[in-house]
Formats: structure tokens, C-alpha cells, sequence
């Protein structure tokens, strides 16, 4: 796949008008929202809500239409184009070597700050609808060793590609990329084919983003018309306020490794990944943005197989919001609880969900889910996933853009680690 080259400037303008229509469209939805929350009874706002999320629903899909194809496309043609196992080596390894470092200060930063502000200490129990975990602590049950290795490895592509699994489908497009490329000029039309089939869809992305606006709308003003904002933010006003405090953190270290690795081209990789993050914020899945982030490293300069190399992996291993998340919303619910965790324990439920969040990228509410697995594991109330529920959305736009974030800045600096090698 052709790189798109970093002084194109032509659709510059068209970004930057995007972001404008996005960020209109979060106003409005908000104000949509509010106006129905205190306007109408909490039957019909739960049933405006519903109609006007499909407005989001739809969108979500058009983008995971497209992911399936994107992903095998562009990874098998810059396999290829790398040529031999030696290069796929060398950069998967630098890949893996910054995702455990990037979740393990993640988890750190999570863990500091939950120890340091204490948000659950004193938690009042008494309202708490535990019936509401349900649906997250069922997940659960099939939480195991086993389940994460069949999660990670496909037994059919064709079904990896329907459910959109994306480390299922990388591990696959591994394997036939290295095959193809050990086969040489022989199967250069396949590679070739893929290669027009891959700038088809990218073209696909640019029609599917149009409607990114009015999904953004949608997903805000479902979610107004039906949470009372100033309510929920007095009663979580601590577990909010330190969340805040931990996710700024994570964005300030990532921000200075950022400028440390690209130093001036931090700012212009920031320009070019603001629709993403705003529309990741938004609809709080970072999956969202997964084609238009693609486009826009591409535009920044980041040779395209490293683009369709790192994203995918990135995807699957590198949630650094997500991750900073689940040790902050364990350690919370075990001080909401009374559990007292000394160090050594708090670091090795780190180390456990170093290697339990890995992969599962796609499934829904990974987050809570995870967390509600490690609490299982070291004797903490699972179900005190309900205390978190009411303001986990709201968590959830952070932890999405950072980690639409976070795989930005990987790439970017494995792209530019490669440039210099």
C-alpha cells in the first residue's frame, strides 16, 4: 500500500472541519440530552435513549464493517513488503517491548493514585444495586486460562473476521503474510490485489466518517437524556476527581515520552489525531477510530507496513487507558469493601492483569470484566462492579481517546525507530 505522504496537505481542512462538526455534535447531544432528562418522565427518556443511540449504533458498525478487510489487507501487504521473518522479528519485538512497558507504567500510575487519594475509604454500601453487575460477572465465569488462549489463537478465520477479532485476525494475516512473502514474485498479483483492495476501503473510511457527527450525537444525548450528570458526579465526586487525577497523569507521561522519541513532530502527530481521539471520546470505543487512525499515521509520515503491523497488535496489547483503569477500579472496590491489600499483593494482582488483559480487546466491557476477574481472584466482592457501573461511560470516554492515544504514539515511534535503523 502506497504511503500517503506527510505534506499532503489537501485534506487538512477537512480534518480540522470534521473535529468542528464533532465537537458541535457533543454540544448538542448534550443539550438534547439534558432537555429530555428534565423534561420528560424516566420511561419515555429511557425510550428516547434507546432510539437516539442507534444513531451511534449505526455508526459503530459502518467502522467494524470495514475492520475485518482493513486489518487482513493492509498487515498481509506489509508483511510482504518487509520481505523475511527476520524484519517481522525485529519489529514485533520492539512492538511488545513497548506495550509491556507502556501497561506496566499504566498499571503503575493507576495504582499510585487509588493508594495516594483513597477514593473508596468510607464508601456508603447501603444503595448499591449489586443485581446490576449481573451482567458483567457472568462474563466472568468463562474467564480463564484456557478461554484467554482460545480467545487469542483462531480456529476460523472466517469467524474471526465476523466477530471482529482482531489479535485473531493479525495472528492469521502473520501467518499468511511471511507465507507469501517466502513464495516471491510468484504470488506478487495476490499481494498486488490486496494492495488496490486495501486503498478501496481506505476510501470506504472517508464516506463512513462523514457520518461520525451525527453517531457522536447520538451516543451523547442517549446517554444525558437518561443520567442525572450533576447527580452522579456529587455522589462520585471522589472516585471521579481521582480518576481524573490518574488518566491527566498517564496523559502527561505519555505526552513527554511522545516529545522525548519525535521531539517537535510530537505537536503535528497531535494535529493529525484529533478527530480520532474527539470521536473515540465521544462514542467511548477507541475501535471507532480504528480505520481513520490509520489514514491519519499514514498522512503523518509512518510508512504504511508499520502502520498495518503495529495498529492491529496495538489494539489487542496496547490499551494504556484501560489498563491504568482496572488496577485503579480493583484497588477501589477493595477499600470500598474493607479488604486490605498489602504491596505485595497490590503487585502481584499488577503482574496478574498485566497478563490477563492482553488479547481480549474485543469483548464488551473488557475493562469491567477484567476487573471483575481479579477481584474474584484476590477474595474482592465481585459485585461491587455495581458500584462503578453508573460512572464507568463517563470513565469510559477517557480511557478510550487515551487509548486511541497511546497507540498513536507507538506506532509513531516504533515508525521513526525504523526510519533510523
Amino acid at each position: 500500500m502506497t504511503s500517503i505522504q506527510p505534506n499532503e496537505t489537501p485534506k487538512k481542512s477537512l480534518v480540522s472541519n470534521l473535529t468542528f462538526q464533532i465537537l458541535i455534535a457533543m454540544v448538542l447531544g448534550a443539550i438534547l440530552g439534558i432537555f429530555i432528562h428534565n423534561n420528560y418522565t424516566e420511561e419515555a427518556a429511557k425510550e428516547f435513549s434507546g432510539y437516539i443511540k442507534m444513531l451511534a449504533t449505526v455508526f459503530i458498525r459502518l467502522v467494524q464493517m470495514i475492520i475485518s478487510p482493513l486489518v487482513f489487507t493492509t498487515l498481509v501487504v506489509g508483511i510482504a513488503k518487509l520481505g523475511d521473518i527476520k524484519a517481522v522479528g525485529r519489529i514485533g519485538g520492539k512492538a511488545l517491548g513497548w506495550f509491556f512497558t507502556a501497561s506496566f507504567i499504566s498499571l503503575l500510575i493507576g495504582m499510585f493514585w487509588v493508594n495516594v487519594l483513597h477514593p473508596g475509604t468510607g464508601l456508603q454500601l447501603s444503595d448499591v444495586d449489586a443485581s446490576t453487575a449481573a451482567e458483567v460477572t457472568d462474563k466472568t465465569q468463562n474467564f480463564s486460562a484456557q478461554n484467554f488462549i482460545e480467545h487469542i489463537i483462531p480456529k476460523s478465520i472466517v469467524e474471526a473476521m465476523a466477530t471482529n477479532e482482531i489479535l485473531q485476525i493479525v495472528i492469521f494475516s502473520i501467518f499468511f503474510g511471511l507465507a507469501a512473502a517466502s513464495i516471491g514474485d510468484y504470488v506478487k498479483p495476490v499481494v498486488n490485489a490486496l494492495d488496490k483492495t486495501s486503498h478501496i476501503i481506505l476510501k470506504m473510511v472517508n464516506y463512513v466518517m462523514k457520518f461520525a457527527p451525527i453517531g457522536v450525537f447520538g451516543a451523547i444525548a442517549g446517554v444525558f437524556a437518561i443520567r442525572d450528570l450533576q447527580e452522579l458526579l456529587i455522589t462520585y465526586a471522589k472516585f471521579f476527581g481521582s480518576f481524573l487525577v490518574g488518566i491527566s497523569s498517564l496523559w502527561l507521561v505519555l505526552l513527554l515520552v511522545g516529545f522525548i522519541f519525535l521531539k517537535s513532530r510530537m505537536k503535528t502527530l497531535l494535529q493529525h489525531i484529533i478527530s480520532p481521539l474527539i470521536i473515540a471520546f465521544g462514542t467511548t470505543s477507541s475501535e471507532a477510530v480504528f480505520p481513520k487512525l490509520t489514514e491519519e499515521l499514514e498522512r503523518f509520515g509512518v510508512k504504511d507496513k508499520i502502520v498495518s503491523f503495529m495498529l492491529p497488535l496495538g489494539y489487542s496489547f496496547n490499551l494504556d487507558g484501560s489498563m491504568m483503569y482496572m488496577t485503579f477500579a480493583s484497588i477501589f472496590i477493595a477499600q470500598a469493601y474493607g479488604v486490605h491489600l498489602d504491596m505485595g499483593t497490590q503487585m502481584t494482582m499488577l503482574l496478574v492483569l498485566m497478563l490477563t488483559s492482553k488479547g481480549i480487546a474485543g469483548v464488551p466491557r473488557a475493562s469491567l470484566v477484567v476487573v471483575a476477574a481479579t477481584c474474584g481472584m484476590f477474595d474482592i466482592p465481585i459485585e461491587g462492579i455495581a458500584l462503578i457501573l453508573p460512572i464507568d461511560h463517563f470513565c469510559d470516554m477517557f480511557r478510550s481517546a487515551t487509548n486511541v492515544l497511546g497507540n498513536a504514539l507507538a506506532t509513531s515511534v516504533v515508525g521513526k525507530w525504523e526510519k533510523e535503523d
